[in-house]
């Protein structure tokens, strides 16, 4: 990475930590993966039982295979052969767990999580149920502020999901949302977390990723 980019992508990253800290929520910076899976073995004990929303980041940064070791009693809405109802009831289950895992859609320099969730299981368990939440995300997630993380999302983030999920709404075939009513839309949630009370803080841990991860 070219110098200049380096110290300024540095600057805003401490910028984005120091503001998730002031509404009570943990900041870290890792430069990999393996500095990745060492945070998170820091975080979660051998034994906890854990769980994940959707998210390409996980798999990109090798989360998910870390987390399929035998270290933890993982709760794997992925895992082969599972029904709709076993689905859902991993879905339930997920409210508590020790620690839940996630990527966010757009992370500002304020330090603010914005998302936007299709069934709404992985924001409802960023909100309320497991002990800790953990996100993981890319440098490429980190917006000026909430305008921007909705702009973002919109316009880059849900349009690929869509298209990953082969959903048949007008964002897979534009490119960009046109805020659509179709049966197959997968933003119907909008999350935006702006501060922990004093009773959670540090609830919600952000691990920042030094490359681009996800959508």
């Amino acid at each position: 990475m070219d110098k200049n980019v380096e110290w300024y992508q540095q600057n805003r990253v401490e910028k984005t930590i120091q503001n998730l800290q002031k509404n009570n929520m943990e900041g870290y910076f890792v430069q990999d993966e393996k500095e990745l899976i060492e945070k998170i073995e820091e975080l979660v004990k051998d034994g906890d039982t854990v769980s994940v929303g959707g998210s390409m980041t996980l798999f990109e940064a090798g989360v998910m295979e870390h987390l399929r070791s035998s270290r933890y009693n993982f709760l794997d809405r992925y895992k082969e052969g599972l029904t709709k109802d076993d689905i859902k009831n991993i879905y339930r289950k997920s409210f508590c767990t020790d620690t839940y895992f996630m990527s966010t859609n757009a992370l500002t320099e304020n330090g603010e999580l914005f998302n936007i969730d299709g069934n709404g299981n992985r924001v409802a368990a960023l909100i309320y149920g497991p002990d800790q939440v953990i996100i993981v995300a890319g440098i490429n997630k980190i917006v000026a502020d909430l305008e921007e993380a909705e702009s973002r999302v919109k316009n880059c983030a849900a349009p690929i999901n869509a298209k990953r999920l082969n959903k048949n709404t007008p964002c897979t075939k534009v490119g960009y949302c046109v805020d659509c009513h179709s049966d197959d839309r997968i933003c119907s949630h909008y999350v935006v977390t702006r501060r922990q009370n004093l009773g959670n803080k540090g609830r919600i841990k952000v691990i920042i990723v030094n490359k681009e991860l996800g959508y």
